[in-house]
């Protein structure tokens, strides 16, 4: 129940309480006495009670209708600035915090709300733009120090005389640098993005050749796993994007397709024209997700399968990245998944109109 419904309730009970106590006071006060019960007398205090509730059901009762509806009518007008602060705030994300909320400026007690809203809005604007230039930061400053070990480690696997225990301890170290360098790229490409730094190259691309190409890149990923990937219907679309963006989306959606999936499962894609949009559609057998993880995928981070993460290579950010890549095509990206049968990822593209 809404506060105006809640409000209006109260009011009209008030309204109608009261109409009936005034009537009973008005009856007591102006009735006249009986001196004698005979019947003669109690039929004219029948009467005149009768006469009293004449009065309020044609006077008091309209006067009270028309009180409730003006009572709405005035309850709906004080509210009004509320629902407009609500709307205004409903729209409000970590990317458009710099944006603040319209003020009445008469001073009131909403527009005084406002007024904290805003400055709340700033703080919060501040706090994110603070973490944004941290991780920047320290991102640039990891990948000299990362790319230097990975370099001497490098060195010492060429040397021939390398003890077998020594090449696998190397190796294992390459992989935790490798790793860790993704990581730190991921989150160099999502705060800049988050900071509108990125700039896409939007250009006609054929996004079926792109789709063939991640095909044949999902099957030498699969081929260690004996996983066996499909090409299904794959119809000529063009859009407008960046070639270099799209391939990143297709291939980290294969790469997990890939990783998430089980040996001799399968994988299958496909490009298909839906409306105004092309729509690629990629699914994989394997553990899937629970619904209650779903809403949570495209969370930084977020590994859908706790139990195995530490068993799969992965820093929990390509979905995220594929994300931000989809929504800069202003595009569309959901999952769905049945635990230990099949996911399915689907991406909505608009189609290029030239």
């Amino acid at each position: 129940m809404t506060v105006r419904t809640r409000l209006t309730a109260w009011y009209a009970a008030v309204m109608f309480a009261s109409l009936l106590a005034i009537g009973l006071l008005v009856y007591r006060e102006f009735a006249p006495e009986p001196k004698k019960d005979t019947p003669q007398e109690i039929a004219e205090d029948a009467s005149d009670f009768q006469e009293v509730l004449r009065i309020l059901l044609w006077c008091g009762v309209p006067a009270a209708l028309l009180a409730v509806g003006g009572g709405w009518w005035l309850t709906q007008k004080s509210l009004a600035p509320v629902e407009r602060l609500t709307a205004a705030a409903e729209k409000i994300n970590a990317g458009n915090l710099g944006e603040r909320l319209a003020r009445s400026g008469n001073g009131d007690e909403f527009d005084r709300l406002t007024a904290v809203f805003n400055a709340m809005l700033g703080r919060l604007d501040d706090s994110f733009s603070r973490i944004r230039e941290f991780t920047l930061h320290a991102s640039h400053e990891l990948k000299t120090p990362l790319t230097v070990m990975q370099g001497e480690v490098e060195t010492a696997l060429r040397e021939a005389d390398l003890p077998t225990a020594e090449r696998e301890r190397l190796l294992s170290q390459l992989d935790e640098i490798q790793r860790l360098a993704k990581i730190v790229d991921g989150l160099s490409l999502l705060t800049k993005a988050d900071a509108g730094q990125v700039k896409l190259d939007l250009q006609p691309e054929p996004l079926d050749e792109l789709v063939r190409d991640n095909f044949a890149d999902a099957q030498i990923l699969a081929e260690s796993q004996g996983i066996r990937v499909e090409l299904a219907a794959c119809e000529p679309i063009a859009i407008r994007g960046d070639r270099h963006r799209l391939r990143q989306l297709l291939l980290n959606l294969a790469d997990n397709a890939v990783k998430y999936n089980h040996r001799q499962g399968h994988i299958t894609m496909g490009l298909r024209r839906a409306g105004e949009a092309a729509e690629f559609r990629i699914e994989n057998t394997g553990p899937g997700i629970v619904a209650e993880a779903l809403p949570q995928v495209f969370d930084r981070f977020f590994r859908g399968d706790p139990a195995h993460a530490t068993a799969i290579d992965g820093c929990g950010l390509g979905l995220s990245i594929a994300k931000w890549i989809v929504s800069a095509h202003h595009g569309d990206i959901r999952i769905e998944s049945m635990p230990g049968k099949l996911t399915t990822v689907i991406v909505r593209l608009p189609v290029s109109s030239k």
